[in-house]
């Protein structure tokens, strides 16, 4: 899993980096399927805005966006977003294989001497 962190119109400063990096690897260490994150920090004016963008297995591609006052707020409440996000994909997915199996005849005959 990889993560790339793009800004536009604000510098990244290491503790930034170090604190995107935390707190997404952290998420996304619950989630084997992701494949990449990328991370985009914009400021406007005084509004902080983080956008990320993740890309798992299976085409799943969710997307999260928050504006704030303050960088580390944003980046706080977007992760909490994509966390959220990536629960919800999970119990979503169902496995369409069957869980009923074929059984041998002896097997079940088993199964039906044992019945009172």
């Amino acid at each position: 899993m990889s993560i790339n962190i793009t800004s536009r119109h604000v510098a990244i400063t290491d503790a930034i980096k170090a604190h995107v990096y935390a707190k997404l690897a952290g998420v996304l260490q619950e989630y084997p399927q992701v494949e990449h994150a990328h991370v985009v920090l914009d400021t406007q004016k005084f509004r902080h805005i983080v956008e990320v963008t993740i890309q798992a297995k299976n085409h799943v591609r969710l997307e999260a966006q928050d504006v704030s006052d303050d960088m580390y707020k944003s980046i706080d409440q977007v992760v909490d977003k994509v966390d959220r996000q990536l629960r919800k994909s999970r119990e979503k997915r169902t496995n369409h294989k069957g869980s009923r199996r074929r059984i041998k005849l002896a097997d079940f005959e088993q199964t039906l001497a044992q019945v009172p």
